[in-house]
């Protein structure tokens, strides 16, 4: 499960060391640790970090699937992530140590900054393959983080991008080798962490307006 501490002023949520599918018990857990960020004082950023193989392979459907009646539920729920971590007061730094996949992937565009390890790990978004379409607040927050170029490929296609692809895509920002992924995001996010704070907030609210309101609206539609 998701665990939060801090280093200075710098907040490391670890979101797990298995594939970190979104469990619903998952999400709640992110959104506590959220809530600590956002309540603390001063001077803080957010890295987001993973370990072991996987940063998150994303939806749990082995959940969704004996839970069927519930999608609309849970894709609201998941929706709420990207949303909040998308619009959050503090700088954040997505730290891609393992494969990053489907949902995953769609919550590392959350984030305002992404570090990627270099020489292993795919960054995919395999819906085209697994015949799930994304919903309209997914499809939104792609295109605004994304090039026009890299958004039509990676959606399309179901591409996997390796550390060096994704860079030169520009999907992450770095690609570095294993061991300086979590260490490299965390400077990034000192860096930032005076500009904490409800004007950070706003900008970032009023600059994906149109994701923000298709996140919300919730059209569930995964068939």
């Amino acid at each position: 499960m998701p665990t939060l501490e801090r280093q200075d002023d710098v907040f490391i949520l670890d979101i797990g060391d298995g594939e970190n599918r979104f469990h619903p018990d998952w999400v709640t857990a992110v959104h506590q640790a959220l809530d600590e960020v956002e309540q603390a004082d001063g001077p803080r950023a957010l890295v987001t970090a993973a370990t072991g193989k996987f940063f998150s392979n994303g939806l749990d459907l082995d959940w969704l699937m004996a839970n069927a009646d519930r999608t609309k539920e849970y894709v609201g729920s998941v929706q709420s992530i990207f949303a909040r971590v998308l619009t959050l007061p503090v700088t954040t730094v997505a730290a891609l140590q393992g494969h990053t996949f489907a949902a995953g992937a769609m919550l590392s565009l959350a984030h305002d900054f992404r570090v990627m390890r270099a020489d292993r790990g795919f960054w995919c978004l395999p819906e085209v393959d697994i015949q799930i379409p994304f919903t309209l607040g997914m499809s939104a927050l792609i295109q605004a983080r994304l090039a026009p170029q890299s958004a039509h490929e990676a959606m399309t296609t179901g591409r996997r991008y390796g550390g060096q692809e994704a860079l030169a895509a520009g999907i992450v920002e770095h690609a570095v080798d294993e061991q300086s992924v979590r260490r490299t995001a965390v400077e990034i996010a000192q860096a930032h962490a005076t500009k904490a704070g409800p004007t950070l907030a706003t900008i970032k609210t009023r600059m994906y307006a149109p994701v923000l309101e298709a996140l919300a609206r919730n059209d569930a539609s995964l068939t």
